[in-house]
């Protein structure tokens, strides 16, 4: 069984973030609030994992929209923002990538992603759906929504 975890946010997960594609100014940001700080192991972090042994093998973030910013979801409601799901080559095949999404649906929330070039196929199978586009909400983007039961795409005209 594999175990999904809030990543603490400390040294040693920010050095291992280093390993993963998808490094950025989050991270970063991170990385000066903790040498800023020294923030306490048990801060919130948007950050999940899965551990294969002592090295983190897949990760995302995980962020919650207060409804009032919702223009997505019918009937308007808190909704979770996925980013940065990447299982290491290594451990790819394993389940790690639904593992996160399946922790992610279990919150029983509508979710919103924005999917990276070539991962679309692995979206529609964990349930996810395009977006209706709206050239002012979506600014270029094309996010992949899934809606938990009652749960319906706000009309984005």
């Amino acid at each position: 069984m594999v175990k999904v975890e809030r990543l603490l946010v400390n040294f040693k997960t920010l050095e291992e973030f280093k390993r993963f594609k998808e490094y950025g100014n989050q991270e970063l940001s991170m990385v000066e609030d903790l040498e800023s700080n020294i923030i306490e192991n048990d801060s919130e972090s948007p950050f999940f994992g899965i551990y294969y042994g002592n090295a983190l093998a897949a990760r995302m973030s995980l962020y919650k929209v207060n409804a009032k910013y919702n223009f997505y979801f019918e009937p308007p409601r808190d909704y979770l923002e996925l980013w940065k799901l990447e299982v290491l080559p290594d451990h790819r095949g394993k389940g790690y990538g639904r593992a996160l999404v399946d922790f992610a649906k279990e919150m029983g929330l509508p979710i919103k992603t924005n999917p990276r070039i070539n991962s679309h196929g692995f979206w529609e199978k964990m349930g996810f759906e395009k977006a209706k586009y709206n050239m002012e909400r979506d600014l270029g983007e094309n996010p992949l929504i899934w809606m938990p039961s009652g749960v319906s795409e706000q009309d984005p005209s």
